[in-house]
């Protein structure tokens, strides 16, 4: 009984993760209707889901409680519908990237992103991801809030996707123990930010701008950061 019970609740996961493609389905008809509110809304939900589905799968250990379907590859179909494809889709649906250049930036992420996703090597010994994961979601998201101009917005999308192919490190901002105590509060802290936003129609003012802006910086440069400064022994 107690082993049907733990089947039940790794396959349980599973469907929890599959919840994702819902998520990501109402993001692009939100996209696609130019409601980037209730798109990143949407968006948003699918990341709280994607940060819970990880540690319940390795705590009742999916890969060998229920095994028929293949949680890391569901994991990342999901990833990239969330974190790539829809985001890419809303930076040239909202035409803040004009001409030649929304089209450069949407399909130099897709592609480069399909290469790092399908990466074996994706990721490092201390649960960091090397080269940028593709997080484009975040990236387009403080586009929205903050509005830099196009070329520096276009500068940024080359700089990240040539970097997906360096061995830079970048954190994952729970899996990343080594300094995991300022990376947990500064990514609810950029949740919280991207809420607001988002409620807010991406007008945000001031110290909220700021902060995204800090927090996002962290979160981008910690990996980096963490390559170039000596862990202490002990």
């Amino acid at each position: 009984m107690e082993s049907k019970k733990l089947v039940f609740k790794a396959y349980s996961v599973h469907l929890l993760t599959a919840t994702g493609a819902i998520f990501s389905m109402l993001a692009i008809i939100s996209a696609a209707e130019q409601s980037w509110s209730q798109m990143y809304l949407w968006l948003v939900v699918a990341f709280a889901v994607d940060g819970i589905d990880g540690p319940l799968a390795r705590r009742y250990d999916v890969r060998k409680t229920a095994p028929i379907i293949d949680g890391v590859l569901l994991d990342l179909i999901i990833d990239f519908l969330t974190y790539v494809f829809i985001p890419a889709f809303a930076l040239y649906q909202s035409g803040l990237l004009p001409g030649w250049t929304g089209w450069l930036a949407v399909l130099g992420t897709s592609f480069a992103s399909a290469l790092y996703f399908s990466d074996t090597r994706m990721k490092t010994a201390d649960n960091s991801f090397s080269g940028f994961p593709g997080c484009w979601n975040m990236v387009v998201l403080v586009f929205f809030a903050t509005q830099p101009p196009w070329q520096l917005m276009l500068l940024i999308i080359a700089v990240l996707a040539t970097l997906m192919f360096f061995p830079v490190k970048f954190i994952h901002p729970v899996r990343t123990k080594r300094w995991r105590a300022v990376s947990l509060p500064v990514t609810a802290a950029w949740v919280g930010l991207a809420i607001f936003a988002a409620l807010t129609d991406f007008d945000l003012h001031g110290i909220a701008e700021i902060a995204l802006i800090a927090c996002s910086i962290y979160l981008l440069g910690a990996g980096a950061a963490q390559q170039l400064i000596p862990a202490r022994k002990g």
